[in-house]
């Protein structure tokens, strides 16, 4: 397993923008699969954005062109640019990854083994 920790959330006004960082320790992050999720209170853990073990994209409908995904091995991190936030993105963060040589991205938080401790997000109207 890796270790995982985000930072970067913060209160933002709607139409705003924040970067979610998500950093990987113990292992190379390179060749793993990694899953941003988001948790409303009282609603259900939501899959938000996932990019493969070969950089391969996919979005929740209700993020697409408005996220963009990125990884920087060097540093070991994967980005989550948030652009354009409404009220409703307002959520704790959290990014999940997998060891994966895969173009799949992963949806599913069963289908990821490390989780990192979640980031607040909250976006004001």
């Amino acid at each position: 397993q890796v270790q995982l920790v985000e930072s970067g959330g913060g209160l933002v006004q709607a139409g705003g923008s924040l970067r979610l960082s998500c950093a990987a320790s113990g292992r190379t992050f390179s060749n793993y699969a990694v899953g941003w999720f988001r948790q409303a209170p009282g609603k259900e853990r939501e899959f938000v954005a996932g990019i493969s073990g070969t950089d391969s994209t996919h979005y929740a409908d209700s993020v697409k062109d408005r996220f963009i995904l990125s990884r920087d091995n060097a540093k070991n991190t994967v980005y989550l640019q948030m652009n354009s936030l409404k009220p409703e993105d307002s959520a704790v963060y959290y990014c999940a990854a997998t060891y994966s040589s895969s173009d799949y991205v992963a949806e599913f938080g069963g289908e990821y083994d490390s989780w990192g401790q979640g980031t607040q997000v909250t976006v004001s109207s």
